[in-house]
């Protein structure tokens, strides 16, 4: 299942050259992640109130193409990586307008309980843990 979230580039969010600042993209893939675990039943508020934690272990960003203040963007997202304990979310962000490929990435989790110590969803958290197979996508995002 791919998620889609849809973003204006905020003035804030640009440097002195005027354009989004390379940082700001990996707080949007978080905010698409965040979206779209939260409309398949997975919220991370739900998760952290039953013990569960997902700290990021990498984050790799690929950029394509700048954008500019006002700009509208989608961000496509997809589990494509799960195994109970760690996952991979994939992102590929494009222009809405143009439909022009802007940044493409992915970020690595694990799962861990409250006091930092990894476990196994399947036993710790089974209701999550069918909700991410559901989610599963089959293929990489990146590319297409």
């Amino acid at each position: 299942m791919i998620g889609y979230y849809e973003r204006k580039i905020r003035y804030y969010e640009t440097d002195k050259m005027g354009i989004t600042h390379h940082s700001n993209y990996v707080r949007l893939m978080e905010e698409a992640r965040t979206d779209y675990l939260e409309e398949n039943g997975c919220s991370y508020a739900e998760m952290e109130k039953q013990g569960m934690i997902s700290p990021v272990i990498s984050f790799h960003v690929n950029y394509k193409l700048p954008t500019t203040f006002n700009d509208i963007i989608i961000i496509r997202t997809a589990l494509v990586f799960y195994d109970g304990v760690k996952s991979k979310y994939e992102y590929v962000i494009t222009d809405k307008e143009s439909g022009k490929l802007i940044v493409t990435g992915y970020s690595e989790h694990c799962c861990v309980n409250q006091n930092g110590r990894p476990v196994i969803m399947k036993r710790a958290f089974p209701e999550f843990n069918e909700k991410f197979i559901k989610l599963l996508e089959s293929q990489s995002i990146i590319g297409q």
